[in-house]
């Protein structure tokens, strides 16, 4: 059989797995948004004081900074047993879910413990549900192919983040329990699919694309790095920043129908910055997309006018969905020789380690500190701004050092 042919069978079967994994993210961050609405009243009835709630989300975050490495690493090792990854996925998911559901029935019946050991467990679980499917595409996918791919997985986290406003607004006012069952049983039965998709030799599909050279030692770790930069810059934007321009200009309750144009900015960019990143490589489209993403927020900070605003919002969330679609690109290829599982760990454990950095500095009132609300407003434009300068290095250190190499 040509390369070509074997490319060609595999092809479907790969892009049944983009499918699923975009279905997998979309329902897992609702679920998510839906934990976060819900979470202050639940932790009341728990007997938890209103303050301890934000602790209660860093400690979410704190464990998913360590367990979705150790998830990618397992991944990695069980993955290699075809029968034994799909039973792995789907029996942590159901602890999961199992977790997930006790907490609006038990929330009002016992004690603080129980209730933050269940959201504990939760978190640590659910951990099965990021960089462990994403390994299938390193190991069901043609190279040329992954880049769509990643950009049809992340098309499911781009239309979670759009319609979380709406859901917040939608279900303030119902009891947690049903919307609680509900997506858990929805995100149960999207995760035992992974079980169905066939784990035979992946591993051939990659060898139906003309192989990379091997990336450079120290690669992963800078990756990594500039990873974590790029997340911290997203979090003070969006999630601090973002509503204090537009209220310069709109009241708050347009804000539900302001904030999401971030997102419809992030889902039209995927597809066409996948093609850009299967001819030129995920580093290279992170950085320009780093830099073009700070231009786009200095835009904001300086915007006159509500329609410059919005422009300048649709702008760097396009910039972030070319880092988000490129960063699971880089890092499959990066792990291609084995270690998908691990690098990709390595890029959630990074968004994971931003979002708590974000939640602490909110918890401490930094915003608000005449001394630092400055540093809080432009430390976005620095950190994409740095860390896509530093990418556009590794990318043409990449390529000197492949140009110097002997064929």
């Amino acid at each position: 059989m040509s390369t070509v042919e074997l490319a060609d069978e595999r092809a479907p079967a790969a892009t049944r797995i983009g499918l699923h994994l975009a279905l997998l993210q979309l329902v897992f961050t609702l679920l998510w948004t839906t934990y976060v609405i819900y979470l202050p009243k639940l932790a009341a009835q728990a007997g938890i004081a209103p303050s301890a709630v934000v602790l209660i989300l860093m400690l979410d975050q704190a464990i998913f900074t360590l367990s979705d490495t150790a998830m990618g690493l397992a991944a990695d090792r069980i993955g290699r047993a075809a029968a034994r990854f799909g039973l792995f996925i789907g029996l942590l998911t159901a602890v999961s879910c199992a977790a997930f559901v006790a907490l609006p029935f038990v929330a009002a019946s016992t004690g603080p413990a129980v209730f933050i050991g269940l959201i504990a467990i939760w978190a640590l679980t659910s951990s099965v549900l990021r960089a462990p499917p994403l390994t299938l595409l390193g190991r069901h996918a043609a190279r040329p192919a992954i880049p769509f791919l990643a950009a049809l997985v992340m098309l499911g986290y781009g239309v979670a983040g759009a319609v979380s406003p709406y859901l917040g607004v939608i279900l303030r006012d119902y009891d947690p329990r049903l919307p609680f069952v509900i997506s858990s049983a929805v995100l149960l039965l999207t995760a035992l699919g992974l079980s169905r998709i066939p784990q035979d030799s992946g591993r051939a599909a990659q060898a139906a694309a003309k192989p990379e050279p091997r990336p450079l030692r120290g690669l992963p770790l800078l990756f990594i790095g500039a990873m974590v930069i790029l997340a911290l810059g997203y979090q003070l934007h969006f999630s601090i920043n973002s509503s204090a321009f537009y209220l310069r200009f709109a009241r708050p309750e347009d804000l539900s129908w302001l904030m999401p144009v971030f997102w419809i900015g992030f889902n039209l960019v995927l597809f066409p910055a996948s093609v850009v990143v299967k001819h030129r490589g995920g580093l290279i489209v992170m950085g320009f997309a780093g830099l073009l993403g700070a231009l786009a927020i200095v835009i904001a900070e300086l915007a006159g006018a509500l329609t410059v605003l919005i422009v300048a919002q649709f702008i760097a969330g396009a910039a972030w969905g070319c880092m988000m679609m490129s960063a699971i690109s880089a890092a499959l290829a990066i792990g291609t020789t084995g270690a998908e599982g691990k690098v990709t760990g390595l890029v959630f454990s990074a968004l994971a380690l931003a979002t708590f950095a974000r939640i602490a500095a909110v918890a401490g009132g930094l915003q608000k500190l005449p001394d630092y609300a400055p540093l809080v407003q432009w430390a976005p434009v620095a950190c994409w701004l740095v860390a896509g300068a530093g990418l556009l290095a590794m990318a043409a250190a990449g390529l000197q050092g492949r140009r110097a190499s002997p064929p």
